[in-house]
């Protein structure tokens, strides 16, 4: 084919399958492995781009036979997804930084070394599907197995990267995935998924807190809907929407976290009647299609990436925000994840819950 594809590769099966697929399919393909950033002395625990992973990638390129190249993005890693995580919880926010990574890091600075390579495309080990449609524009798709859908962390792409986009494991279910790696002879065809978020090594992000950014930690008040002061908090970086248990309130109906102020460093708690959200406003909206609606729509949003999308109304709005309103209160909506709108298999796109 004469077609040059980079694999994004993580020393994981997905990644592997993705490019012995492409080879099979007769791409020429090079694997290409970001070496990121990681804590002084936790490089061997992070999720990705240990030590061992870089083994595994190289072993499986090696059994391909196809280049590997790893590029240094460590400095660039901590400097845009490590601070967007730390900024975001000083800001009472739960933040998401793989989607800062997937904009910035994957589809930004890996692409460009991609490209700078000769590549024609760029792969990725996603559960996620793309198809072009007259005219050039292209789409993304729920993937095929529903239990792995991946679509909710790329809604940050537009046209220009996804033009560059492949995604070859998005049409199989994920046991067959491991069994085309074991087809293959991959040495990746039983190594085991991780959900961790990648440089916090394991632990819990409270921990990394502590270590990279203390002052985010400052004890305040806990505080009910109509400013009656309940307990004491030991910095709102420590909780989460929807939180139940470990509060430290006597009282005499379960309380659990709704709000969090950053403002006046407040924890708001109310009742499970209180928890549900109407609708929400996102910021930093992404149209996959490149274009911003003109009306309302209907759509299934969903509001983490695990969570179920539920029925709505979008209603895009200036500057680049939308308001949606569900049709049945939802729980846990939290500033900082990620609104996602879909209507049918389609991804229409997505942005930030404020």
């Amino acid at each position: 084919m004469n077609l040059k594809v980079v694999v994004a590769m993580s020393g994981g099966v997905d990644s592997s399958v993705a490019a012995a697929l492409l080879k099979e399919q007769g791409y020429d393909v090079a694997g290409m492995m970001l070496r990121l950033w990681s804590e002084p002395g936790k490089e061997d625990s992070n999720r990705c781009c240990t030590p061992d992973s870089m083994a595994q990638a190289r072993r499986v390129a090696a059994k391909l036979d196809i280049p590997f190249y790893v590029v240094d993005a460590k400095d660039v890693f901590r400097e845009t997804v490590v601070q967007y995580f730390l900024d975001g919880y000083a800001r009472g926010e739960t933040p998401n930084p793989c989607l800062l990574c997937n904009r910035q890091i994957r589809w930004t600075f890996l692409l460009n070394h991609a490209l700078a390579l000769g590549a024609d495309f760029m792969a990725t080990g996603h559960y996620v599907r793309r198809r072009t449609m007259d005219g050039g524009r292209v789409e993304l798709l729920r993937a095929a197995d529903s239990s792995k859908d991946q679509s909710y962390v790329l809604h940050v792409l537009t046209q220009d990267k996804l033009k560059y986009a492949l995604f070859p494991v998005g049409e199989y279910p994920k046991t067959e995935i491991r069994a085309i790696a074991e087809r293959f002879g991959l040495p990746t065809a039983s190594r085991r998924d991780s959900q961790d978020l990648c440089f916090l090594a394991g632990e819990d992000y409270r921990n990394f807190l502590e270590r990279n950014a203390p002052e985010i930690l400052k004890p305040g008040e806990i505080v009910t809907r109509d400013g009656r002061v309940v307990g004491g908090h030991d910095g709102l970086a420590n909780y989460t929407i929807g939180q139940r248990k470990g509060l430290g309130i006597a009282s005499p109906v379960p309380l659990y976290v709704i709000a969090k102020y950053a403002e006046n460093n407040a924890l708001i708690v109310g009742t499970q009647d209180e928890l549900g959200v109407s609708e929400l406003t996102a910021r930093d909206v992404n149209w996959i299609s490149g274009q911003t609606p003109r009306e309302p729509f209907r759509a299934e949003v969903k509001i983490r990436y695990t969570a179920r999308a539920v029925s709505a109304w979008v209603s895009p709005m200036e500057p680049n925000q939308v308001q949606v309103k569900f049709d049945a209160p939802v729980r846990d909506a939290t500033a900082g994840q990620a609104a996602v709108f879909y209507q049918g298999e389609v991804m229409v796109g997505g942005g930030i819950i404020i």
